[in-house]
């Protein structure tokens, strides 16, 4: 059987490894180097109106929110949209003749995730 370990409180336990280092030797600290004033937040960019409708036409009754009106945006990045948007709302959606359609009625949720990637969404229709 090993030989227990004392937990008395010994001379191991107040030993500091540090003590006999002579603080003379060190080098002295480097001063530090001033602070950058803080950047102001940068101005909401205009990419453009966008309008966000709902259909239901030719759809079997099924609600699909319309995303149209994007103007020199690749289909990467409305894919990229897509996909941001879809998983805010939970829902199926995709990117069809250079339109966003999401699944169910979201257009709340699709305008303000618009809003914040710097476009300027518009309900329209009803």
């Amino acid at each position: 059987m090993p030989e227990p370990v004392p937990t008395d409180g010994g001379r191991d336990l107040g030993h500091n490894p540090f003590g006999v280092l002579d603080s003379a030797a060190l080098p002295a600290a480097a001063p530090a180097a001033p602070r950058a004033a803080p950047r102001p937040a940068p101005a909401a960019r205009n990419r453009g109106r966008l309008e966000i409708r709902r259909e239901t036409g030719g759809r079997g009754g099924k609600t699909v929110t319309v995303v149209d009106g994007f103007v020199g945006i690749g289909r990467a990045e409305q894919e990229s949209l897509a996909k941001q948007i879809r998983g805010a709302c939970g829902c199926g959606g995709t990117v069809k003749d250079g339109r966003i359609e999401i699944q169910g009625d979201q257009r709340e949720t699709v305008a303000r995730i618009l809003g914040a990637a710097g476009f300027r969404p518009v309900l329209a229709g009803g």
